[in-house]
C-alpha cells in the first residue's frame, strides 16, 4: 500500500462512491471548524442589540449550524449518516473585522469522521447570519471557513498550524 494521497472517494476507474468504513475500528471523534461573517460595524451593532428586522440572529444562526450538522449526509452526497453525540455552535462578535465568528465542534463514537459536520455547521450557521441581516446590510462576506483539529480514527489527531 502506498502512503501517497489519494481520493478516497473516487474509484479506479474514476466513478464516485461512498467508502467502506464497516472493518474500521469505533473511536471517539471530535471535530472542530471555524469561519465567519465580516460585515458593516452598524450591521454588527444591530445584531448585537438585538434589534434585527427577523429577530434573535446569534440564537437563531446558533440552532440552525446545529441542525445542520445533523443533515449533513442529507446535503452531501457521499457522506454517512452518523449518530453524532454532540454538536456545538459558538457565535462570538469581533469588533476587529467588523463580524461574527462562528466556531462548531461535533463529536460521536464511530467508524469515520465528523469533519464535514463540523463544516457544514459553521456553512449553515453562517448563512444564516447572511439571511437574517441581509435587509441591513447586502455586501456581508463569509469567509474563512475550514477545518481547526480533528481527533480520532486511523489518521490519528490534526490541528491546523496558526496563521
Amino acid at each position: 500500500m502506498s502512503d501517497e494521497p489519494r481520493l478516497t472517494h473516487i474509484g479506479a476507474s474514476g466513478e464516485a462512491h461512498m467508502v467502506d468504513v464497516g472493518d474500521k475500528s469505533e473511536t471517539v471523534r471530535i471535530a472542530t471548524a471555524e469561519g465567519f461573517v465580516r460585515m458593516l460595524p452598524e450591521t454588527l451593532s444591530l445584531i448585537l442589540a438585538g434589534n434585527a428586522k427577523k429577530g434573535d440572529v446569534i440564537g437563531t444562526a446558533r440552532l440552525a449550524g446545529i441542525m445542520a450538522a445533523k443533515q449533513t449526509a442529507n446535503l452531501i452526497p457521499l457522506c454517512h449518516p452518523l449518530m453524532l453525540t454532540k454538536v456545538t455552535v459558538e457565535i462570538t462578535e469581533d469588533h476587529a473585522l467588523p463580524g461574527l465568528r462562528v466556531e462548531a465542534t461535533t463529536k460521536l463514537t464511530g467508524k469515520t469522521g465528523v469533519e464535514m459536520e463540523a463544516l457544514t455547521a459553521v456553512s449553515v450557521a453562517c448563512l444564516t447570519i447572511y439571511d437574517m441581516a441581509k435587509a441591513a446590510d447586502k455586501g456581508m462576506q463569509i469567509d474563512g471557513i475550514r477545518l481547526v483539529q480533528k481527533t480520532g480514527g486511523k489518521s490519528g489527531d490534526w490541528r491546523r498550524p496558526r496563521d
